[in-house]
């Protein structure tokens, strides 16, 4: 077989090269099919049966199911296995057969999980979001701010402001994420706001995070701010409250902005404007010197070992360019930024998996 050559090359080469083309032209398969294992309550199920549980049993119990698509269960699974999301255990006291268990993903998307990531993955594969993909050679071709703006006409942030579902839809995924950060920053950066007695999170949508550092220190003032329609309705309390305005005019001042997710919406010149703007709120703030907080990603350079993150940095990087105008940068580029918004130094602690957290000093 590897000496029969097709046009010229070789032909076992030829069919490796085509497996890798199909395994990645139908890679959307792995996130629809975990999104109608969603759609179906599969993984609340099986946590609720307590044990493994065969595709018998599953079948029986999937409540929405029509009789005649009970036989496809089996294949929707089989792929969801592979991908790791479920895995197969023995049913035990000397039984064949195998029944599904859930696994660290799957358990990280059931409803009552806290920290879910299932508003996150509902968010972004809605079709106002998914759209703009089939858009990306043409805006290749074109002068539009983003493949979003060339499918939707106007930018995410303003179709989100008149369109309730998608916005209710995407604040909810950047909650529940926030949901899962604030569950380890607090934990693992509590000296990071030590001292501090007021801070801002800009961009901060309906306050999850500043939520729990709010709870968590109860001395210090937090204000969450955001545009004037995500934070329309949403009441004060405690040492909590909320201000609607747009982050390139300024905003309130404080000891520390908060940016979570935030600096990678932009591009370069945007950023810089928005760090120019935080330096004179912590430079009016009560604590001489201040710092920005920032939570993005420090893109990988070397990932060995690390290849799965790396290969996820690399996909959000994609995000970044066709739903908003910003990217994900490595240090160098951080280092940049921070210097054309005359800042004088910075910190990288990486506590957060993909994201890291990055002090910035004035």
């Amino acid at each position: 077989m590897d000496k029969v050559n097709v046009n010229g090359e070789n032909a076992n080469e030829l069919l490796q090269a085509q497996a890798h083309i199909w395994n990645h032209m139908f890679r959307f398969i792995d996130s629809m099919s975990l999104q109608c294992a969603i759609d179906l309550d599969i993984p609340d199920i099986i946590q609720k049966h307590g044990k493994p549980m065969t595709i018998t049993e599953l079948v029986a119990v999937l409540p929405t199911l029509h009789p005649s698509k009970a036989c496809n269960i089996y294949r929707l699974m089989r792929v969801l296995v592979h991908s790791g999301y479920f895995a197969l255990q023995k049913l035990g006291d000397g039984a064949d057969e195998d029944g599904y268990v859930l696994t660290h993903a799957s358990r990280l998307l059931l409803k009552d999980n806290p920290v879910s990531a299932t508003p996150v993955l509902k968010a972004m594969l809605d079709p106002i979001l998914m759209q703009p993909w089939h858009f990306l050679g043409t805006w290749f071709q074109n002068d539009d701010r983003t493949p979003f703006v060339t499918a939707h006409g106007k930018i995410l942030w303003d179709y989100c402001g008149h369109d309730s579902r998608v916005n209710n839809s995407f604040n909810e995924g950047m909650a529940s994420d926030a949901r899962l950060v604030n569950s380890i920053l607090i934990d693992k950066y509590k000296r990071g706001f030590e001292g501090l007695n007021s801070v801002v999170d800009v961009g901060g949508g309906t306050g999850t995070l500043a939520k729990a550092i709010a709870h968590a220190f109860p001395h210090m003032d937090c204000t969450v701010f955001d545009l004037p329609h995500v934070v329309a309705g949403l009441k004060d309390s405690g040492n909590l409250k909320y201000v609607g305005g747009d982050m390139f005019e300024g905003f309130p001042a404080a000891d520390a902005v908060l940016l979570k997710w935030i600096m990678h919406d932009w591009s370069d010149e945007e950023c810089v404007k928005i760090l120019k703007h935080c330096k004179e709120a912590i430079c009016r703030g009560e604590k001489e010197g201040g710092k920005v907080i920032i939570i993005d990603m420090v893109m990988m350079k070397n990932g060995k070992g690390k290849e799965e993150l790396m290969e996820t940095q690399l996909f959000i990087d994609m995000v970044m360019m066709v739903l908003m105008t910003g990217k994900e940068r490595d240090e160098e580029e951080w280092a940049k930024l921070f210097s054309a918004a005359g800042f004088s130094g910075y910190k990288i602690i990486q506590i957060l998996g993909l994201r890291s957290v990055i002090e910035v000093y004035p």
